[in-house]
């Protein structure tokens, strides 16, 4: 099993915005899951990348000057995340009216068309935060019957598994955490996708393998995605979309600054608590 360092960020005083402010800092780092607290919030990184260095100079950035952060953080031993995911954050929830997102332990869960279970363990994407959450919203409006889907930063394989129970032919995801990719597809397993999804374990290169997409989502973070993003569009056909997320509507200039000398125009995007999704197009 995989071990984290659970780091601690206390806001003074507290606000959702500040929370939602330092996990982006720190999404940009490396840090992976993030749990809110009244206080502020907590993120989860892996204990061999960890450096509290590091932590310090990507809050250094922290653009709320009234707000002080304190810092702490504890080794935490790889452990049954179900059962902590199970304790302290997820519960059911309903996105877009027409997808239910649980887990397998739940047994009270609301109805919808979609039904999707996920076991989280330590991967990112349950729908609870604001950038999942938009991505199935613009996923709920896609045609994807017989469409290729490609899954950059797969994380749990919601997206993914949300894509092939709306029609995708072929969905494939490609997630750099080993533990992660393990974990989707377990619940690709659970929601009886397979054949239609795989995970491959892998980064922006392991795209040169994969055939070019109707669809491509990347719901990873600004600075990735703006290193990655000339990889995305050499598997996007074109006249495809482009759906990407994990930054803040003021990092849509930047965003775009990347996209659209490779061809690609902006569509529309979805704002929620500050967090965008930002839909584009792949010029023909």
């Amino acid at each position: 099993m995989t071990n984290y360092v659970a780091l601690h960020v206390v806001n003074t005083p507290s606000s959702d915005v500040a929370s939602d402010l330092a996990a982006a800092l720190l999404a940009d780092i490396g840090y992976e899951s993030f749990e809110s607290s009244p206080e502020g919030l907590t993120a989860y990184i892996r204990s061999d990348i960890f450096s509290e260095e590091a932590a310090h100079e990507a809050l250094a950035q922290f653009p709320m000057p009234e707000v002080t952060l304190t810092l702490s953080h504890e080794f935490i031993e790889g452990q049954d995340w179900n059962s902590e995911w199970e304790r302290h954050y997820f519960q059911p929830i309903v996105i877009g009216s027409k997808c239910v997102v649980h887990s397998s332990f739940h047994t009270d869960v609301p109805q919808a068309e979609y039904d999707i279970v996920i076991d989280p363990k330590m991967a990112f994407g349950t729908g609870h935060h604001a950038t999942t959450s938009q991505v199935v919203e613009a996923i709920l409006q896609q045609d994807l019957n017989g469409k290729t889907v490609i899954d950059m930063g797969a994380g749990t394989g919601i997206l993914g598994i949300l894509c092939a129970m709306r029609g995708a032919q072929k969905v494939s995801g490609v997630e750099i955490d080993p533990d992660a990719q393990v974990n989707a597809v377990e619940n690709l397993r659970l929601n009886h996708v397979e054949p239609v999804v795989d995970v491959l374990l892998g980064d922006a290169s392991t795209l040169a393998q994969l055939p070019e997409a109707d669809l491509f989502i990347a719901n990873i973070n600004r600075n990735i995605i703006t290193a990655d993003i000339a990889a995305y569009v050499t598997r996007l056909k074109p006249g495809g979309t482009m759906l990407l997320s994990g930054f803040y509507e003021h990092d849509i200039p930047v965003i775009m600054a990347a996209a659209a000398p490779l061809g690609l125009s902006e569509v529309n995007h979805t704002v929620l608590n500050e967090w965008t999704c930002l839909q584009l197009t792949l010029n023909k």
